[in-house]
């Protein structure tokens, strides 16, 4: 399962600007580990992150449940701003 596309696709249902999603995969030193990087424009950080950081862990929580049914790996998930 490719979780940058899956997380990408979470994403783009959140913004505004669809076309400005941008979802990369890391390579990290822990083989039981995969970083993300999720950058959206200014305007639309706001509403990925949400109130109290809800949204993001909401979007963590999916992709880590997605994880353990799949490769059962660690996802760790970082959201910025062009």
């Amino acid at each position: 399962m490719n979780f940058a596309q899956l997380t990408e696709k979470i994403v783009r249902a959140l913004v505004v600007d669809e076309d400005a999603v941008r979802v990369k995969e890391f390579p990290s030193e822990d083989e039981k580990m995969i970083l993300l990087e999720v950058m959206v424009q200014e305007d639309d950080l706001g509403r990925v992150i949400g109130k109290n950081g809800r949204t993001a862990a909401a979007i963590r929580t999916l992709i880590q449940a997605s994880s353990a049914l799949h490769e059962n790996k660690y996802v760790k998930i970082n959201f910025d701003k062009f």
